[in-house]
């Protein structure tokens, strides 16, 4: 239900915001999401359960935070790229990854055994099938929602993929920090997303040419 509901706020983001004048200069909002330690996270049982090897600490930090709304201008902002998430020690890497739409995504093995990336989501659903060490994988990304990825040999893997219709998220670094630039002056509703815990919604005012801080605490509720 956390997904879904988180999704269709994805969604809305195609519900532009009226733009800024002409003259307006822009400005950044910037913060903090803090987040529990070591989010429960229940297990995916999968067919190489006995022969993975031993994990590594998943880190489960990263939060997205992104206005629920765009500028009027967003689309005409928006530029098709490209950006990679890599498969090293059977990990995800980047483990949560925020794209615009039209965004190409490779998914390279960089490990030394086969993986099969694969998702169900509704705004894209995919299966690069197996492929061997050294191989890629590409998938395009047209619509705005999160994509959970998994790869269908090592259950442990998992990742996110959140797609956008405008620019203005970004993914908080090591320390829960994150900035978003470039805002046109006016009032947002920003959301700050975390894989396994509810979102939480804060209104602000951009000022013309100036930053604003908007710190969130995000939790089981």
């Amino acid at each position: 239900m956390l997904l879904r509901t988180t999704g269709i706020a994805l969604a809305a983001a195609l519900l532009l915001a009226p733009s800024a004048p002409a003259s307006a200069r822009a400005g950044s909002i910037r913060g903090r999401v803090a987040v529990p330690d070591t989010p429960a996270m229940a297990p995916r049982p999968g067919v190489a359960d006995l022969t993975a090897r031993p994990q590594d600490h998943v880190d489960r930090r990263r939060c997205v935070v992104y206005l629920e709304s765009g500028p009027t201008l967003a689309f005409a902002e928006l530029k098709p790229g490209r950006t990679r998430m890599d498969q090293k020690g059977e990990q995800f890497v980047p483990r949560v990854l925020a794209i615009t739409a039209g965004t190409i995504v490779d998914f390279p093995n960089n490990d030394r055994v086969f993986h099969n990336v694969f998702s169900l989501a509704r705004a894209r659903s995919f299966d690069l099938g197996r492929y061997a060490p050294g191989r890629n994988g590409s998938v395009r990304f047209d619509r705005p929602g999160i994509i959970p990825v998994f790869c269908d040999i090592h259950s442990h893997m998992s990742a996110y993929i959140l797609v956008f219709s405008h620019r203005y998220f970004a993914v908080t670094d090591e320390d829960g920090r994150y900035r978003i630039d470039n805002v046109p002056p006016g009032s947002y509703t920003v959301v700050a997303w975390h894989e396994s815990l509810p979102a939480d919604t804060r209104r602000v005012a951009v000022p013309d040419g100036g930053e604003t801080d908007l710190n969130f605490t995000l939790s089981k509720r």
